[in-house]
């Protein structure tokens, strides 16, 4: 099963404002990571390549990273997971998905993971990993648009079936 999962968020700062939320991540002062709420991001050293680490069960390794622009992630865990998933920092040009129009004065920070599942996580991806995914990352994006602006417009809300799947994990 392949999977292309995207989650984005136009955000009112220049792309350098955006990026320095992802050079944060698993820091002690990491803006984006939802950790209060979600298992820590955490790596064996600062963010760089070669950096191992993950969160919670989910394991990954840094296989590139431009500082202030972009992060990639390539899955080591759990099993089944192949391939990768990576934060960008993005220039906001013209018309916004949304119809907001963007100048250069906003950018997208946007999450995407792109990975074969196979075996187990043909099954276990679908009805465990990508609800909570999603829940996670929209959770992290609240998180940016705060750093960025003070407040959310719109909160991300957990729905009753990840609500029930966080209560089954403890």
């Amino acid at each position: 099963m392949d999977v292309y999962n995207v989650h984005e968020r136009l955000l009112p700062v220049p792309e350098c404002e955006a990026g320095a939320l992802i050079d944060g991540l698993a820091s002690d002062g990491d803006r984006l990571w939802p950790r209060r709420s979600w298992h820590p991001m955490a790596f064996d050293r600062p963010l760089s390549v070669g950096a191992v680490g993950g969160h919670g069960p989910v394991r990954y390794r840094v296989a590139a990273y431009v500082p202030a622009t972009w992060v990639r992630f390539t899955f080591s865990g759990p099993r089944g997971f192949h391939g990768f998933h990576e934060f960008a920092a993005l220039p906001a040009a013209g018309t916004y998905a949304a119809g907001t129009h963007a100048d250069g004065d906003h950018s997208v920070l946007r999450h995407t993971l792109a990975m074969a599942a196979r075996g187990p996580a043909r099954l276990t991806w679908p009805l465990f990993w990508r609800p909570l995914h999603d829940a996670c990352l929209e959770d992290g994006l609240d998180r940016a648009e705060l750093a960025c602006t003070g407040t959310v417009a719109r909160p991300a809300r957990w729905s009753p079936y990840v609500r029930a799947l966080r209560a089954l994990a403890r």
